[in-house]
């Protein structure tokens, strides 16, 4: 069905023709509800490999987000919420201490100010912090015991470190005012997370400013595989179609904080504040990569996006509050022609950014006109009923 409709469009036949070049990997439910309103499920696949390796990038930080809120409250500690002062040191060589973010309301760090940003711009020191606050041994515990057996959550973002330093987590300090509220030691993991198998992709890498002539190792980097980022934003979207065990242990407000970020476009937010430096466009590539324009406030995208070494990732509940329509799309594809990273030469705009773009606005124009036997309820999801 997903290719019959790309081919039909005619926007998409040089990717199709070369599939395996780009890693073209789509996923697509339809979500049909009941008279009470429940939502089921019809989902089509494209490639969908396991075994295909991509490197997430940003999109590893949804899971990342909800098990810290999950942290939090398997604490069972009424006095330490989302927004306790959070104060991190450092105690091993790379690691960086927080006393402040003056971003926030109240110039301190949160985690719940941290998830704001990580949704808001995709905020790699945002999901660095939200890393250290879990530890290594523990975050990749928790999504495991949740079923995700591809999933792989070892490294921080856009830093230097080792993988010795990655297994490394900071000591911080939880506050209300004054009044401590929790406290976590530094950690080492001393049990090694790696691929089963070695991942070696491309043809060579820019390491110190130098061409390496082979291929990059991917085997100690993150992991997540596209029917894992897919569930895991179903599991946060739809949490009453799944087993307590398959969900994140989050309440009500948790959620609703959640669909508030999730779907926020950057000029909404008051703090962090971010002016005119970010398009509603920035983190929303499926229906919108590349465009610099102002998104209809009707549309909401409740996703997370990854773009690195000419992977372009996103995973997407797409709504439309007015014509009442909903489904989810997610989709990763590789756009990296002369196969070398770390060179800054990437296919993005000329072809990635179109062809994710377009992708998203098939399937929204799909879904107009897709018959429904009844017209879905998404109030649950409209924070401009509800939040502040």
């Amino acid at each position: 069905m997903i290719e019959t409709l790309m081919r039909e469009s005619g926007k998409f036949d040089e990717v199709l023709e070369n599939v395996e070049k780009y890693r073209l990997q789509i996923i697509y439910t339809q979500i049909d509800r009941d008279e009470q309103n429940r939502a089921s499920f019809k989902t089509h696949k494209y490639r969908v490999d396991t075994n295909e390796y991509f490197y997430p990038a940003s999109s590893i930080k949804l899971p990342v987000a909800a098990l810290a809120i999950e942290k939090i409250n398997d604490q069972l500690m009424r006095d330490f919420t989302l927004f306790s002062d959070m104060y991190i040191d450092s105690a091993y060589a790379g690691q960086t201490a927080v006393y402040e973010d003056t971003s926030s309301n109240m110039g301190k760090a949160s985690i719940g100010h941290y998830i704001k940003k990580l949704f808001l711009v995709s905020d790699n020191d945002a999901y660095n912090r939200l890393y250290e606050f879990l530890g290594q041994l523990e975050v990749n515990g928790r999504i495991l015991r949740k079923g995700y057996k591809d999933v792989r959550i070892i490294h921080r973002l856009e830093l230097p470190l080792t993988v010795e330093q990655n297994r490394h987590t900071n000591p911080m300090k939880f506050y209300n005012n004054d009044t401590l509220v929790y406290e976590k030691d530094s950690e080492y993991n001393d049990v090694e997370i790696k691929s089963d198998h070695q991942i070696h992709l491309g043809k060579g890498y820019i390491k110190d400013g130098v061409l390496i002539n082979e291929p990059m190792d991917f085997t100690y980097k993150n992991a997540i595989g596209l029917e894992s980022l897919h569930k895991v934003l179903l599991t946060i979207i739809f949490p009453e179609n799944f087993y307590p065990a398959e969900r994140f242990n989050l309440n009500r407000v948790d959620y609703n904080f959640l669909y508030q970020f999730m779907s926020k476009y950057p000029q909404e937010s008051d703090f962090p504040y971010y002016g005119g430096k970010y398009e509603d466009d920035y983190v929303k590539f499926l229906m919108f990569a590349g465009t610099n324009e102002s998104i209809d406030r009707n549309i909401r995208i409740y996703n997370k996006v990854g773009e690195a070494y000419g992977f372009l990732i996103d995973m997407a509940y797409i709504v439309d509050f007015e014509k009442k329509i909903e489904f989810v799309l997610g989709a990763v594809i590789y756009v990296n022609e002369n196969d070398v990273f770390n060179d800054g030469k990437y296919e993005y705009e000329t072809i990635g950014y179109p062809f994710i773009r377009d992708l998203g606005q098939l399937f929204y124009e799909y879904e107009v006109k897709r018959p429904r036997l009844h017209s879905p309820d998404l109030s649950k999801y409209n924070w401009k009923l509800w939040a502040e």
